[in-house]
């Protein structure tokens, strides 16, 4: 299913649109698309600061709009440099709740020229629902966006 999703994803990447503009729409499609994406997001860096800014996004408004590192799933993987998918947030001591009904969530990290620059961050109401393909893909989609950067 996420495969299919790939054509567009690119072609959305491919348009001659602005860099916010099409995270925008890289985001509203994946939430549209995919039934257990219920918020789709990027965290940038922030300058030179240890911390991550909210970019575009898609799904309910958040107050994190900054993450310091080692803060939240978020801000370990802007320290880890690996993806991290976490089943059930209520299992996880170091979670930053964006809403009670976010039951799970996956963070890959974002990189240009082997530096973690960023991250996208989806959050579900659904409980365990990433794979390894959701994995792979989100890695995909953050290659193809590294390209743009």
């Amino acid at each position: 299913m996420l495969t299919t999703l790939k054509p567009q994803i690119i072609s959305i990447l491919e348009s001659k649109k602005d860099l916010d503009s099409k995270l925008q729409e890289l985001c509203d499609l994946l939430k549209e698309k995919v039934d257990h994406y219920d918020w789709v997001g990027f965290y940038f860096k922030n300058g030179q600061k240890e911390e991550l800014k909210l970019g575009p996004y898609a799904g309910a408004p958040t107050d994190h709009t900054i993450i310091p590192f080692g803060k939240g799933i978020c801000g370990q993987v802007a320290v880890s440099n690996q993806n991290f998918v976490v089943p059930d947030v209520k299992a996880q001591d170091n979670y930053i709740a964006c809403s009670i009904t976010v039951k799970s969530e996956i963070v890959v990290p974002l990189f240009v020229n082997g530096e973690n620059i960023g991250q996208i961050d989806i959050d579900s109401n659904t409980l365990d629902p990433f794979t390894e393909e959701d994995e792979r893909f989100l890695e995909f989609v953050n290659g193809e966006v590294a390209k743009i950067l």
